[in-house]
């Protein structure tokens, strides 16, 4: 059910520790890819037909792949869809240069795009991957055909207060601090937390998906790097609120040029529902949808209402058939 193509797997992959295999859903792949400094696994499904236009999916901060599961089925015979694990999180190993800053995610995911050639891509991200993609569209337009953000990390200048404690996640030595702190807690104890954090209404969530989240985060816990990814990338998102000037993620957000579909949901805990407007106004190609329901990732609670908004921006650009001789 999965494959592997890993060109020039770097060194530091090699000496991973043995743990569970991750979880394949059906009608999904999983394959390797090494590119310079960074292997990435890459989720896909197989096309229903040729031609459809490339997408890809980027996930937010201690998140994976799998977090657009569900709305990659949505869009089944829509686009050819792939999802990226970010260096250190699902099945990636850690980046040879460390490196889990915004621009340092930005540039594997930019790598992956470049060495598969199937650009342009319509772009998805949320949280984290929001910021990412903000910063890959601004930098390189020639790889985004559309662009849609699920509460992307942009700067906030009061970060809500239930965001507080992913923040000092990036502080030095808060995370080893955590991790003695929270040693007796289960799995199940800490994936309570985060859907009670990251869902609008956390009973959404099926017994069996509750289970397989448990499962994954048992695997995760074993990986010796899981905390320093976590706290490098929380430290990355921080560093990225304080850049000015032509870096800064609100001024790359004026950059972009593709059309752009915000999501924002009504209870998200992590990313300010004030925020949503500022966006709107931001991206000069925008339209914005508001789930007054919905949390922190609107693609895992509604992913037909996503589904939808994005066929509709297809459907309004003109860019709901394969273009531009990108393949898959």
């Amino acid at each position: 059910m999965s494959s592997t193509e890993s060109p020039s797997v770097p060194a530091a992959s090699s000496a991973l520790p043995r743990v569970a295999p991750v979880r394949v859903g059906e009608g999904e792949r999983l394959r390797s890819v090494g590119l310079p400094g960074v292997t990435l696994s890459i989720r896909s499904r197989p096309p229903t037909r040729e031609g459809l236009p490339p997408a890809l999916y980027v996930h937010g901060l201690g998140g994976s792949s799998q977090n657009w599961s569900a709305l990659m089925a949505e869009l089944d015979g829509v686009v050819d869809s792939e999802a990226v694990d970010l260096p250190g999180f699902g099945d990636s190993p850690p980046p040879d240069d460390g490196n889990y800053s915004v621009t340092g995610h930005a540039r594997a995911v930019i790598r992956h795009l470049d060495a598969a050639g199937r650009g342009p891509v319509h772009l998805f991200g949320n949280s984290l991957g929001g910021a990412v993609a903000t910063r890959v569209a601004a930098v390189r337009p020639d790889l985004v055909r559309t662009l849609t953000l699920v509460s992307p990390a942009l700067p906030e200048l009061r970060i809500q207060r239930s965001a507080a404690p992913t923040a000092l996640l990036g502080v030095p030595g808060v995370a080893a601090l955590f991790t003695r702190f929270t040693k007796e807690w289960t799995a199940e104890q800490r994936v309570r937390g985060v859907l009670g954090l990251c869902y609008g209404d956390p009973g959404r969530v099926s017994a069996e998906a509750f289970q397989h989240a448990v499962e994954e985060l048992e695997r995760r816990l074993q990986l010796p790097y899981f905390w320093d990814a976590m706290a490098r990338s929380a430290r990355g998102i921080v560093n990225a609120y304080t850049l000015g000037g032509q870096h800064g993620l609100w001024r790359q957000a004026e950059r972009v040029l593709a059309p752009t579909l915000l999501i924002y949901g009504g209870r998200d805990q992590l990313v300010g529902f004030r925020m949503a407007h500022r966006a709107a106004r931001a991206f000069r190609d925008s339209r914005l949808l508001s789930l007054p329901d919905a949390g922190h990732v609107a693609m895992m609670e509604y992913p037909d209402v996503v589904a939808t908004a994005f066929r509709e921006l297809l459907a309004e650009t003109g860019d709901g058939t394969a273009g531009s001789g990108a393949g898959s």
